[in-house]
């Protein structure tokens, strides 16, 4: 991403299709893992699951094993899909929109920022007057800097 505006035109195209998402995001892995259900629902061994993969049925049982702990590889989910005729769907999907959270960053940011002035102003006597236009002003700008992530 090289700029700015190229990032705000990406999040407006993403966030339609991240609401679709997260209605996905509320299934619930089953405690077996998806190759284990799937398998099982198909009426597989784990033994014709590796044939079906060219592995034996141990190195489905340890795959099965690896993805209860989180700790399978994406390239084995994918065959293991693939060799049961499933689709894998692999996505990041954001808890609120791009969008929302690039804001909510620049916001905290804005917040630090007006906390220093303010901070400075009282040390030397004096008070900020910050008006709601000036805030969103800066906002803005925080908003296209390439240093938005820069600060936690």
């Amino acid at each position: 991403m090289t700029t700015a505006l190229k990032s705000s035109e990406v999040r407006a195209q993403l966030d339609p299709t991240f609401t679709r998402l997260r209605e996905i995001t509320a299934i619930e892995t089953p405690t077996t893992g998806w190759i284990r259900t799937i398998r099982d629902a198909l009426g597989m061994t784990a033994e014709q699951l590796g044939h079906r993969m060219g592995i034996t049925g141990a190195s489905v049982r340890s795959i099965e094993s690896k993805e209860r702990d989180l700790g399978v590889r994406l390239a084995s989910l994918q065959k293991a899909a693939e060799a049961m005729d499933c689709t894998l769907v692999y996505a990041f999907v954001p808890n609120s929109s791009l969008e929302q959270t690039v804001k909510t960053q620049a916001t905290h940011i804005l917040n630090q920022q007006v906390a220093t002035v303010r901070q400075t102003m009282a040390l030397e006597d004096q008070t900020a007057s910050l008006s709601e236009s000036d805030l969103e002003k800066q906002l803005e700008r925080i908003l296209k800097s390439r240093n938005l992530w820069s600060v936690s």
